[in-house]
């Protein structure tokens, strides 16, 4: 296939012919026209290099391999890498269900490749579901080594196929019965007087099948519930616990940060926070600002935690209390980042900051038995340039108002002129002051002639 450039054949990077590329006949070397390459670059930013749309999400960026603001999706940086051998590559599948909230791996037993992104079927209890390819490839091995799930196990669920027109529209259908199932349910629930509360129902796709989350403080008997519940929906009903972390992972929102919640979009695995965490880090312990949005206990109170607790390994221990000439002084908090531990007299409400090396003789000395005459604080200077108050300075007598004194009286002079200027009378258009309640009188009508 010829092309627009003499002596240079036409042809893509693999060698079939197609207006992509062009190869030099002598060079040997691939020449990819620009204005390709900045269309293939846009299809990048906008949506994907297969497809051209948009992600579904927030529809603004990201691709088909990055899976958009999905929740907790993980990024395939193994999407590019060529495939060596076909036999030997992962046969199964992440499906995405409910937005991304619940994920499982599913066997693709099917001849069909499928790519992220697309609506797939899968078996369900009784029926089948829709899901979201979510992730494929070599990374899925990696994601169920972390979630210790078998490549080869049997009980593995299948893909049935790719999801059809139909499958979608009974999917959405069912969906759509949602948001009324959660109402239906919390009043049954309050009618059989059991303390817990109904977070969230997901139904399966063909409606067989309906999975109740609820957050309950103890052991609640929803014997009695599961067969109303069957009743009222027609369906088979799951009940499953889930703690205040997860409802706030299901729900989402924004933190106090200003950023999306971690449980929302990447955090997975959930640990235990206590007040010991913030502690170390010398924050005052103020519950409300300590809260997340699920009333527990942030859990960014244990990113930076490992770092205090590598710092603080520094600082010497038993050394709450110095004894000095002039009384006890008690250790108030320790700054890491300076290395400096603050302590106050109980005379006065000034902090005092000491060196660890000062603080460490004057433990040696107090173990001798010998009183330091003075603590010898450090004296701190702040970077930040201070700020020139400025005096007070009389201006009385400085600023002078006589221009606004002429502009004043430039302007009562043009409000007497205009008050004694006679009013300039036409003929003919003179008029007497009529009285109140008189009305002007009308000329008789001319008789023509």
């Amino acid at each position: 296939m010829t092309s627009s450039i003499p002596g240079v054949q036409e042809c893509d990077a693999t060698g079939d012919n197609s207006p992509d590329s062009y190869r030099h006949p002598s060079a040997g070397f691939i020449i990819i026209p620009l204005h390709h390459l900045n269309r293939k670059l846009n299809l990048q930013q906008m949506g994907c290099g297969s497809c051209g749309i948009k992600p579904n999400g927030c529809k603004s960026n990201g691709g088909c391999n990055t899976g958009s603001c999905n929740r907790l999706n993980a990024h395939d940086w193994l999407y590019n890498l060529p495939i060596a051998d076909i036999d030997s590559s992962c046969k199964v599948i992440e499906i995405s269900f409910n937005n991304g909230s619940r994920k499982d791996f599913f066997r693709n037993v099917t001849l069909q490749h499928f790519e992220k992104g697309d609506l797939v079927s899968v078996e369900g209890v009784s029926g089948f579901d829709v899901g979201e390819v979510s992730l494929t490839g070599e990374i899925v091995r990696l994601q169920m080594k972390k979630r210790n799930v078998k490549e080869d196990n049997p009980e593995m669920k299948k893909i049935l196929r790719r999801a059809s027109d139909r499958d979608i529209e009974i999917w959405k259908q069912n969906k759509a019965r949602e948001p009324q199932a959660i109402i239906r349910s919390r009043a049954m629930a309050r009618q059989l007087k059991l303390e817990m509360k109904i977070s969230e129902v997901e139904m399966q796709a063909d409606g067989r099948k309906a999975t109740f989350f609820y957050i309950a403080d103890g052991r609640v008997d929803f014997r009695e519930l599961i067969k109303v519940y069957a009743g009222e929906f027609k369906l088979k009903v799951e009940m499953r616990q889930i703690g205040a972390r997860q409802e706030s992972a299901k729900v989402g929102g924004i933190g106090s940060c200003g950023r999306e919640l971690c449980c929302a979009t990447w955090l997975t695995d959930f640990k235990s926070v206590n007040t010991a965490a913030a502690r170390y880090q010398n924050l005052s312990i103020n519950q409300t600002k300590l809260s997340g949005q699920c009333g527990r206990l942030k859990c960014c109170l244990n990113y930076e935690l490992d770092i205090y607790l590598d710092a603080l390994q520094y600082f010497p221990d038993n050394c709450d209390v110095l004894q000095i000439a002039k009384g006890q002084a008690n250790l108030i908090k320790k700054d890491i980042f300076k290395n400096l531990m603050w302590y106050m007299l109980p005379d006065s409400s000034k902090q005092y900051p000491l060196t660890i090396e000062r603080v460490k003789k004057i433990k040696s000395l107090n173990e001798q038995g010998v009183l330091p005459e003075q603590l010898e604080a450090v004296e701190l200077t702040s970077s930040k340039p201070k700020e020139v108050e400025h005096e007070f300075v009389d201006v009385v007598g400085q600023i002078s108002l006589r221009s606004l004194e002429k502009a004043d009286k430039k302007r009562k002079q043009q409000t007497q002129q205009e008050q004694q200027r006679p009013q300039q009378k036409q003929p003919g258009n003179q008029k007497g002051p009529q009285k109140k309640g008189q009305q002007p009188q009308q000329r008789p009508p001319q008789k023509r002639k």
